[in-house]
């Protein structure tokens, strides 16, 4: 199996406890767990890849959220990026091309922090600004014409059924 960097973005982490959205949960812990074996990470199957835009937007949530994501953070091996002016050139670059607006500057530097850090996929539950057909179609344009690598961005249900899992 080729080896996977994934990034996670924080709806990925905040859905390790989401009663209202079981498949989601469900889905989400399953791969949170497959990530937090020893043996599945030292297999060099899954690099995981979180920023500190993610561990910011954690800071940000009230507790008792915010205590169970860094909880939670603390079980799987991870590389922490940051915030570097290249990403922020990057998503300025994604606002131009139309990917998405403004408004959604976050969403797009996780899109540019891990397309930077040579990341495959990026993981995500937000299927209205990331998980979709158009964001990735006009990120990976905008990587076209930029001269940098595609990448995937996927549902960790998605993810699950790459893996195998």
């Amino acid at each position: 199996m080729r080896r996977m960097r994934i990034y996670l973005d924080t709806s990925v982490i905040s859905h390790l406890d989401a009663p209202d959205t079981p498949e989601k949960m469900q889905d989400t812990i399953a791969l949170w767990n497959a990530l937090a074996k020893e043996t599945f990470l030292d297999e060099s199957v899954v690099e995981v890849v979180i920023s500190r835009v993610v561990l910011q937007e954690i800071a940000d949530c009230p507790d008792p959220k915010r205590s169970f994501m860094v909880n939670e953070l603390r079980r799987i091996k991870r590389e922490i990026i940051s915030k570097t002016e290249e990403a922020t050139i990057l998503a300025e670059k994604y606002i131009t091309h139309g990917v998405l607006s403004r408004k959604h500057f976050n969403d797009l530097l996780h899109i540019a922090l891990a397309s930077l850090n040579r990341c495959n996929i990026v993981a995500s539950w937000n299927f209205k600004h990331f998980v979709n057909f158009k964001t990735m179609d006009d990120v990976n344009a905008v990587h076209l014409i930029e001269g940098y690598e595609p990448i995937r961005i996927a549902s960790p249900s998605m993810i699950l059924g790459e893996l195998g899992l």
